[in-house]
């Protein structure tokens, strides 16, 4: 899905979206998930070609014709494949929409969320200049979004923090990084303590929390993993370890609903916020993450999007709209499907599984 804009991050930009759909069935009753690795593996170790392999060849051959009573029998399942989690939440997901479509039940219902508006945030790329990116952070904070991330990357992080605060000196801002940075970087973020940031979105490797926990221990500004949280084991082990104060969910990073729930619930019993993370997909995904983040432990503004954002026409059918007030409403009569025409447009490639394949 070609973007409106360039996505520019740490790791380098995206100019188009790769997703990689599943239609699951059930008897009469049919349903759509979507797992956005993105083209590369620049985010994670997973990029959308290797996810489709993996689905099409190994994962979905593991689980079609059988029976599940629920979405931690797919887990179960799948768990003899190691890593790989934005492959097992494409067939992970599907599990949970085909059951919201076959019982007639909203999906965050079936979660154990509630029908409360989600609220949403403002998040800014790498732009062309300044100036730039200063108009549009001035657009956010009149239509009044609640809070803006900015994504940073090596010779666009300190001055530009310091361009964007001392324009906007009480807003609320929080950095993501990309784990673009290193401790050997801690003299810049000892310089970013004087930004008063909500926080730095995964400053450090992507795999690691060690490093995390000490640069947590060093500077002021809290730390929020991103990248790191693959499970909820690593998940344990970082707050034991200190290594962040808040933790953002991606249902597609950390392999499915089942595993978000997991982890929102061991965030809430340390007294830990989470909120949730979305990876630019159609609405078919980000609805998904909206019905997510009505769970009570969301309680930062989430990266959710209008489909006006970055689409001209999202593939995801209807598309995600905000309220007045930059909230989004959960979906109580359905989830958005994929419209047919721009999904025949836009498909590279298509693999059907079935029990006898």
């Amino acid at each position: 899905m070609p973007l409106i804009y360039p996505w520019r991050t740490a790791y380098g930009a995206d100019y188009d979206i790769h997703s990689v759909l599943v239609k699951a069935t059930s008897g009469d009753h049919h349903s759509w998930a979507e797992s956005t690795p993105l083209q590369m593996p620049a985010y994670s170790p997973e990029s959308a070609a290797g996810v489709y392999l993996n689905v099409s060849e190994f994962f979905a051959p593991q689980i079609v014709g059988k029976e599940f009573d629920t979405a931690a029998d797919v887990t179960a399942a799948l768990a003899i494949f190691k890593g790989n989690p934005f492959a097992k939440a494409a067939l992970e997901i599907a599990w949970w929409t085909l059951e919201s479509k076959t019982h007639n039940r909203p999906l965050h219902e079936l979660l154990g969320g509630t029908a409360r508006e989600v609220q949403a945030g403002a998040d800014f790329g790498i732009q062309d200049s300044f100036d730039m990116l200063l108009g549009n952070i001035q657009t956010a904070v009149d239509a009044g979004f609640p809070r803006v991330k900015l994504k940073v990357a090596r010779n666009w992080d300190v001055e530009m923090l310091r361009a964007v605060r001392s324009t906007f000196p009480n807003e609320k801002f929080h950095i993501d990084c990309n784990s673009g940075y290193s401790l050997d970087d801690l003299d810049m973020f000892k310089e970013i303590d004087k930004f008063n940031l909500e926080f730095i979105e995964q400053p450090l490797a992507n795999d690691d929390i060690l490093d995390h926990a000490e640069l947590a221990r060093t500077i002021n500004t809290p730390i929020c993993l991103d990248e790191s949280v693959t499970s909820p084991r690593v998940v344990e082990q970082a707050l034991k370890i200190g290594a962040c104060e808040y933790v953002n969910i991606k249902p597609g990073r950390v392999g499915g609903l089942t595993n978000s729930i997991r982890i929102h619930d061991i965030c809430q019993n340390a007294g830990v916020p989470v909120w949730v993370g979305g990876m630019l997909e159609s609405a078919v995904g980000s609805a998904v993450c909206v019905e997510l983040a009505t769970l009570p432990n969301f309680t930062y503004p989430g990266d959710l999007f209008p489909s006006s954002r970055f689409y001209t026409r999202d593939m995801g059918q209807p598309e995600v709209t905000l309220t007045a007030n930059q909230t989004i409403l959960p979906y109580k009569n359905g989830l958005p499907e994929p419209d047919l025409e721009l999904l025949e447009k836009f498909t590279q490639q298509r693999t059907l599984v079935t029990p006898a394949s």
